[in-house]
């Protein structure tokens, strides 16, 4: 189908994308990379009469250090993330979870910014933010705040993000070194969303769990931070009794649909069992 006619804006400032924004309230809608928003629009779902195109902002794209803190801007495409030494070095985990989203082509346009602030549970970005305690740094017309990705989603397609804000950049604590870190993704085929996936990140002091965080993809209608899974697996020596435990925990917090991935008690098994196996390769990688 053909979407419905709209009046195309190509700001070349935050500030400018935010007045615009809004001056037209909600018949405004900012474009990212598009694999969102232009589906739906094709399909008559959304019909904005303003379309906000943030490509020419340079200020919202790239990836840099400040201190203690990685901070990547919302216009970054997954293949620059996947591209990127720095995160190569201090946050391996969002490479190899950028290359678990969709395909090659896809990834070329998509970016970070529309993964995380659209509200989809199907996407795998807004997990492993979770995961990885970050927060978004929202813009609008009284100037920026931050919110955290555990504080952001509030239902399917609903998020902290206000009518007028645009979400700017997202900022991640740099995870200790030596930290164990994976992303395991159960798919029907390439390029498909999860049937369930699991995001862990943890340290180890010995054969002990320093610090642990999880968070789950697509069995809920929002991502699904972990608390008390890592929390029960913080302390332990990852011992079989333990993981089985807080993989318990976590199979109690999910809320999938049945759907053509499958029934929900299935689905909800199959977050366990990515789970069990993100466990099982954060703790190769980490190093005491």
């Amino acid at each position: 189908m053909i979407p419905g006619e709209f009046t195309y804006h190509r700001p070349a400032t935050v500030k400018e994308a935010v007045a615009i924004l809004a001056e037209h309230g909600d018949e405004a809608r900012p474009l990212s990379g598009g694999h969102s928003l232009i589906p739906m629009m094709k399909l008559r779902m959304a019909a904005p009469e303003h379309l906000i195109d943030l490509g020419g902002v340079e200020s919202l794209k790239g990836i840099s250090e400040d201190g203690e803190t990685i901070i990547i801007g919302a216009m970054t495409t997954q293949h620059e993330m996947i591209s990127s030494d720095l995160l190569a070095a201090k946050l391996p985990i969002i490479r190899e979870t950028s290359l678990l989203i969709a395909d090659p082509q896809i990834r070329y346009l998509g970016t970070l910014g529309g993964n995380v602030a659209n509200g989809d549970p199907g996407n795998d970005m807004p997990a492993l933010m979770q995961c990885l305690n970050a927060s978004y740094v929202l813009s609008g017309p009284d100037g920026d705040r931050e919110v955290a990705a555990r504080e952001f989603y509030e239902a399917a397609y609903f998020t902290a993000l206000a009518p007028e804000e645009i979400l700017i950049a997202v900022r991640i604590p740099t995870p200790a070194t030596g930290h164990g870190y994976a992303y395991e993704k159960l798919k029907r085929k390439v390029g498909d969303y999860a049937t369930a996936a699991a995001a862990v990140l943890l340290t180890m002091n010995g054969g002990t769990v320093a610090s642990c965080s999880i968070a789950l993809t697509n069995v809920a209608d929002t991502p699904l931070f972990a608390a008390e899974a890592s929390e029960i697996l913080t302390g332990s020596a990852l011992d079989p009794e333990t993981v089985k435990e807080a993989v318990a925990a976590a199979e109690a917090i999910t809320e999938p649909a049945s759907d053509g991935r499958g029934p929900a008690e299935y689905r909800t098994k199959m977050a366990g069992v990515m789970l069990e196996r993100a466990l099982a390769r954060a703790a190769e990688h980490a190093s005491s």
